[in-house]
């Protein structure tokens, strides 16, 4: 597996003309919402994360952006019309990516669910070969472990990944100039540059953003 991970990220940092793009985006509203449709789930046993949220928004921005919905085919850029993101988990000795398909379609309740099992399959070693294959873009999430924000390296062929940072809190001015206290997470996207340029792929992390 660190063989695997070794040749194929050595080729992708070696290879694609990397760019990134970073925003800190305001969460207050949606952690309103998650805690909201939380209590509304609870006696189904579901509980919606952050991390949900922003996989919602990443689908429904690509559907919006479909020139940020590619993967490179060595010879063409392959635009595809599903909204397949894939998850980077980590595991014991190594990091896996489970794909969920069709997020746009799905509920935030239903890509709970889906994105929970996903993950326990990956950590038990259960996943088959073709929930590891498709998606234009992966999440990385470190933010639960502390970290502030990070540039990931993307997954080839994807066209992009989405580095995710820890939420905190801040002080900030509102529309009356008054000082409050805003809740931010900071996104990090890497971009291939061979088929996605900077206005574009600038246009995608605002709509994820805005989504959010």
């Amino acid at each position: 597996m660190r063989k695997t991970i070794a040749e194929r990220l050595s080729k992708s940092k070696r290879e694609i003309p990397h760019f990134y793009l970073r925003k800190k985006v305001h969460i207050d509203k949606l952690l309103l919402a998650r805690t909201f449709l939380n209590n509304k789930l609870e006696s189904k046993k579901i509980k919606i994360s952050i991390n949900d949220f922003i996989i919602k928004a990443i689908a429904h921005a690509l559907y919006n952006n479909p020139k940020c919905n590619v993967t490179w085919g060595e010879d063409r850029i392959i635009k595809s019309s599903s909204t397949d993101v894939a998850l980077a988990v980590a595991i014991e000795d190594g990091l896996v990516t489970p794909v969920i398909k069709n997020i746009k379609n799905k509920t935030l309740s239903d890509l709970s669910t889906e994105s929970k099992l996903m993950i326990e399959r990956a950590k038990n070693r259960r996943l088959k070969p073709e929930e590891m294959f498709g998606g234009t873009i992966t999440i990385s999430n470190l933010g639960m472990m502390g970290i502030d924000n990070f540039d990931a390296i993307i997954n080839p062929p994807h066209g992009s990944i989405l580095a995710v940072g820890k939420t905190e809190e801040v002080v900030a001015f509102d529309d009356n100039e008054n000082i409050v206290k805003k809740t931010i997470v900071h996104l990090n996207l890497s971009l291939d540059h061979r088929m996605i340029d900077g206005a574009i792929g600038a246009k995608f992390l605002n709509e994820i953003a805005s989504f959010l």
